[in-house]
């Protein structure tokens, strides 16, 4: 086995790294002139092309969505900019709306980093910038002070700091197992929040609650001819009866991909998936980002029609970040976010695996697959106040700290954020001048798009 280093050895490197690249030059975005819509047209080669323009039109509606939507931008950015040096595994996307409330196997209610479309290994700090610059951007769409928004944003990376400098000094187990229980964590907070944000806390929990098979039968499915199918709802949803001609070869394929994906799971998983057949598969539009790769939901079937099972095949492509660091290749890149998502997230979906094969064209393509609904929740931004934003930023930052310390090398991380506030306040000035960087990048689409270089389905 290779020897464990030891923490004095971990901190001298943190501390190494603090002196090449100093904290303070983490507020650095460097004047770039990239332009940032052919960044985006280069992800819609490998999309499908007429979902391309739902994509540019929820990107276009607000400054918000734009961002959430443009993390190769920012991936483009971050690797012009100084970086410590300290690597772990990143979220990739790690931006307030990809945190939220869902259901651990063991059924009770967790809040954590809920995508990892993006996740591989780089500078710690890029995640962290990412959440914070969202905060920023979220603040001013709220149309918050100037003087909130940064103490929102600052808030969120003290706490990140602080969390790291606590996990730096626990055990590794004790790190491995660190987790925030909506139980434990969110109802210990009540009484620092007003009644309305209170009274939404409840509701977004839940709602969570009430998410998944049961409930997504009700909404996503009809019983037709005797059969149960999926309610088709152009283009966001269509059975895939709809787009291919040979439908046979199609549940064909769907079967041994099936197969597949059941040979990642461990041996009890497979069991209990040997327990459901596929009844039939359509594609689904998801996310802001991800609109325009391949996505589909696969209702699945237990004992009988009201015990179902739906699965979510999200297709995986490099991640952004893979362009701009030295990391690890990949034979399949659902591998990649399946083990990305098990070493950062606390707790993951029992049906979390990947798979890939041909489509009809004829071109390999990689999948994971998890649960379409599992009690998962997100805050609702548009009616977040100051206090609540602050809030919710601080709960993002607490566990992103908990992904990096369980992923990488939480005192080396630790050595290098120190205990002065400089990390953070370094962070919150990057994230001011992120923000503005994002509000002409939000403007160059809508020139973009007026002026007929792209195309825009808004309010799709």
């Amino acid at each position: 086995m290779t020897p464990v280093e030891g923490r004095d050895a971990r901190r001298a490197r943190g501390k190494a790294a603090r002196e090449a690249t100093p904290r303070e030059a983490l507020a650095e975005h460097p004047v770039t002139t990239r332009d940032p819509i052919a960044l985006l047209e280069s992800q819609a080669t490998t999309r499908v092309p007429e979902l391309v323009p739902i994509r540019y039109g929820r990107m276009a509606a607000s400054e918000f969505p734009f961002y959430r939507g443009a993390a190769l931008v920012m991936a483009d950015d971050l690797s012009r900019a100084p970086n410590s040096g300290v690597v772990t595994q990143l979220c990739g996307d790690a931006h307030l709306s990809n945190f939220g409330v869902y259901a651990t196997p063991e059924r009770r209610m967790a809040f954590d980093i809920n995508d990892f479309d993006e996740t591989y290994v780089g500078p710690f700090e890029w995640d962290v910038k990412r959440l914070a610059a969202s905060l920023t951007v979220a603040a001013r769409s709220r149309e918050f002070t100037k003087k909130q928004a940064r103490a929102i944003t600052t808030a969120s990376a003290r706490e990140y700091r602080e969390t790291m400098r606590r996990q730096a000094e626990s055990g590794t187990l004790a790190v491995w197992y660190s987790n925030v229980e909506v139980t434990d964590e969110l109802e210990a907070v009540h009484r620092q929040l007003d009644s309305t944000m209170r009274k939404r806390t409840r509701v977004l929990i839940r709602k969570a609650r009430t998410k998944n098979s049961i409930q997504a039968l009700d909404k996503l499915t009809e019983i037709k001819d005797g059969r149960r199918r999926f309610v088709p709802s152009p283009p966001l949803i269509v059975p895939i009866e709809e787009l291919v001609d040979d439908v046979p070869w199609i549940y064909d394929e769907l079967d041994r991909r099936l197969q597949a994906y059941r040979a990642t799971f461990p041996h009890d998983k497979q069991v209990l998936f040997d327990n459901y057949r596929p009844i039939q598969v359509a594609r689904k539009v998801v996310g802001v980002g991800s609109v325009g790769t391949r996505a589909w939901v696969i209702l699945m079937q237990g004992v009988d029609e009201d015990d179902p099972l739906f699965l979510q095949a999200k297709e995986a492509q490099k991640s952004v970040i893979a362009g701009y660091v030295d990391g690890p290749e990949y034979d399949n890149e659902g591998r990649r976010v399946v083990e990305g998502q098990r070493l950062m997230q606390a707790s993951s979906d029992i049906f979390l695996g990947w798979q890939h094969g041909l489509d009809p064209a004829g071109a390999t393509r990689d999948f994971y697959l998890r649960q379409l609904r599992d009690g998962k929740g997100s805050a609702v931004i548009e009616v977040m106040s100051p206090d609540g934003m602050e809030f919710y930023g601080r709960l993002c930052g607490k566990v992103l700290a908990q992904a990096h310390a369980r992923a990488g090398d939480r005192v080396e991380i630790a050595a290098y954020l120190g205990r002065s506030c400089k990390f953070e306040n370094a962070i919150a000035d990057f994230a001011e001048a992120y923000a503005l960087q994002n509000t002409a990048d939000h403007r160059a689409l809508i020139d973009a798009i007026d002026s007929g270089r792209v195309a825009s389905l808004p309010g799709i």
